[in-house]
């Protein structure tokens, strides 16, 4: 799992994860770092991970945010 911290928001890097994996790493991450909400996952440009991160989030009742094409945002659990 690629995290990194970049002003003060910590993030996951999802670019070289396979779509089969991108389930289980964003339900890692976001509970592992739920107390530090606001979370950055980036997914890059890849529309089928886009999609992917966006149906667990809310499968799992993850509210989030699109700031951006490609970049998703963790506003609560």
């Amino acid at each position: 799992m690629n995290v990194f911290v970049e002003r003060g928001i910590t993030h996951l890097d999802l670019h070289a994860v396979r779509h089969h994996d991108a389930e289980e790493q964003v339900l890692d991450f976001v509970y592992e770092y739920q107390e530090d909400i606001p979370l950055i996952i980036i997914c890059g440009n890849s529309n089928r991970m886009i999609n992917i991160t966006k149906e667990i989030l809310s499968k799992n009742d993850i509210i989030f945010s699109e700031p951006r094409y490609g970049i998703v945002r963790i506003e609560s659990l």
